[in-house]
């Protein structure tokens, strides 16, 4: 990697501190860190022609599977929108150091937020049997079956909403997802992967922490 110029570096430092008031769950050097890392993958990216603002969701889907193998691709969707807080199509360096601390370091209810928005498809608060319907049959390996596939999952949604719907409403709340998941930590991801497990947790932050240190 090219030796950063004293210039960069300052500005880099300027931008960590400020973010670092920001943001729970990092230290300044690691958001030096993954400022560093984001600029490398930014530059990357305006070198193929493509957007200078931020990370594009092109770019963005590629990091989620490659460094962190979610394979899904509404999950991945979920993921950006999640990431890209003002919906403008990009992910800017903020929004990369903000998602990445409940990404990587997030507590149960920050993931708790965070999960039900990847599942909330349409972000009207709520999650559908629709919604649920869809995410299902997206994560679910096709198996050649004389049943209908569909009907299967169809009873699957009835009895996720029957345990999860507390107040009974068809529609899973924040609140109803919140109950379910402290009751039963499991159902955290239960429409979907959306999270790295800790293998993938402990290389990325093996590769831009001690990566970035050495310079």
């Amino acid at each position: 990697m090219t030796e950063m110029s004293a210039k960069t570096r300052k500005t880099i430092q300027t931008q960590a501190e400020n973010l670092s008031k920001k943001v729970e769950h990092f230290t300044k050097a690691e958001i030096e860190c993954l400022i560093q890392h984001f600029n490398s993958l930014l530059a990357d990216q305006v070198s193929r022609g493509k957007a200078a603002h931020g990370l594009d969701r092109g770019r963005f889907r590629g990091i989620l599977q490659n460094v962190f193998g979610l394979t899904n691709a509404m999950m991945m969707d979920g993921v950006f929108r999640c990431f890209d807080k003002d919906g403008d199509g990009t992910v800017t360096v903020e929004e990369w150091i903000r998602g990445h601390a409940v990404f990587l370091r997030g507590t149960l209810d920050e993931r708790m937020k965070y999960c039900f928005q990847v599942y909330d498809l349409n972000d009207d608060k709520y999650i559908s049997k629709e919604e649920i319907f869809h995410m299902l049959k997206q994560s679910f390996i096709k198996q050649p079956t004389e049943e209908d596939p569909d009907e299967g999952l169809k009873e699957v949604v009835e009895i996720t909403m029957k345990t999860m719907d507390h107040d009974h409403d068809s529609l899973l709340s924040f609140e109803d997802f919140k109950k379910s998941v402290q009751a039963e930590n499991l159902l955290l991801e239960a429409f979907g992967t959306c999270l790295p497990d800790p293998m993938h947790i402990k290389k990325f932050e093996q590769l831009v922490f001690q990566e970035q240190h050495e310079q």
